[in-house]
């Protein structure tokens, strides 16, 4: 696992960042275990253990999603990214740059979801 263990000593991070960590931990082990129950399903020959693998797998599809939107909920910029890329349409590389055409972009270059897209209604001085 990529980052089980505090990089930081845990004493200067506060309760906040210690919580956030435990949930991205959380989730990190909930999708690597939807990875292993996937490869033990696709490589047994046994089609009632491949279901409960299966049903395995699922289960720990809903605990990562809970985890997910745990973070969501708490991270406004996640909650914004999320927000833009998922149940998008269309190539997911390309929805940043379509926004970034529309003006969507917030004041720190972040994309938003509360632009309407029309830019700016104040009048432009030439000169």
């Amino acid at each position: 696992m990529a980052s089980e263990t505090l990089h930081e000593d845990p004493g200067t991070l506060g309760p906040e960042v210690i919580d956030r960590h435990r949930a991205i931990v959380s989730l990190m082990e909930e999708l690597e275990a939807v990875d292993w129950y996937d490869q033990r399903a696709k490589a047994t020959a046994n089609p009632e253990l491949r279901a409960v693998l299966e049903h395995n797998r699922d289960e720990e599809k809903e605990h990562a999603a809970m985890a997910l939107e745990w973070l969501r909920r708490i991270d406004p910029v996640l909650d914004r990214h999320l927000r833009t890329f998922l149940f998008s349409e269309g190539p997911i590389t390309e929805i940043e740059a379509e926004m970034t055409e529309a003006g969507q972009q917030d004041e720190t270059g972040t994309l938003g979801s509360d632009s309407l897209g029309i830019g700016s209604l104040r009048q432009r001085r030439d000169g």
